[in-house]
């Protein structure tokens, strides 16, 4: 049987994260594995497409500060160590990919909201995690 020692989870910070630690809970529980808790920032220049004519550092800055107190608190609501919390900022699948090796992840866990049609075409961020990874990628249906 195949068993994981060294699992990521990538989360949004939002009602959509319950189920996808719920379920990385019970399976590192069940394995005996260590969980890393992750959280992506996207600049806003990614948003924006860079073309922005102002300084957003500060901007940056506090919405990186804002989603650090979030996933302190979600870490401690859900009694995980600090140590198992990430925090980076970039393009969300690259820095899945990027710390899964890092950490040596022989798991990583998302959410996946399972759409259709247009959306499916275009494609998602679990999707685009799952073509890159060179790990097991768990899609949790949320």
């Amino acid at each position: 049987m195949l068993t994981y020692s060294n699992i990521l989870v990538a989360i949004d910070l939002n009602e959509e994260a319950e189920p996808v630690s719920k379920k990385a809970c019970a399976i590192a529980d069940l394995m005996g594995a260590k969980l890393h808790f992750m959280h992506v920032t996207e600049p806003l220049s990614y948003a924006y497409g860079g073309d922005v004519p102002m300084d957003l550092s500060a901007i940056q800055e506090q919405l990186h500060e804002h989603a650090e107190q979030r996933l302190s608190q979600f870490m401690e609501s859900h009694n995980l160590q600090e140590s198992e919390k990430i925090l980076c900022s970039g393009h969300i699948e690259s820095e899945v990919h990027r710390v899964a090796e890092e950490i040596g992840a022989d798991l990583i866990i998302v959410g996946s909201h399972g759409r259709h049609g247009l959306a499916l075409l275009l494609g998602s961020t679990s999707n685009s995690v799952l073509h890159g990874a060179t790990c097991d990628v768990l899609a949790v249906r949320i």
